[in-house]
């Protein structure tokens, strides 16, 4: 039962996950939450909160704050 069934909405997390996988696969992901919010249906500040979130539990990517001229620009790519 612990399995997500088709009705069960993906979490936030998850959906962040998702995203940022797909959008390194080629490499290196530079980011500024602002700008990707409404890809993912999130706002900014809920972006910045999982990214600290996810450095820690996704062993798939690594992520950094790389510049935080305006807004922290995040840099992602498959671990």
């Amino acid at each position: 039962m612990s399995a997500t069934t088709p009705s069960e909405p993906e979490s936030k997390e998850a959906r962040l996950r998702r995203y940022l996988r797909k959008k390194a696969t080629d490499g290196e992901l530079y980011f500024k939450s602002k700008f990707i919010a409404d890809e993912v249906n999130l706002s900014p500040k809920e972006i910045g909160a999982l990214m600290v979130n996810l450095s820690e539990s996704a062993p798939d990517l690594e992520i950094e704050k790389w510049s935080y001229t305006s807004a922290t620009t995040w840099r992602v790519q498959p671990a």
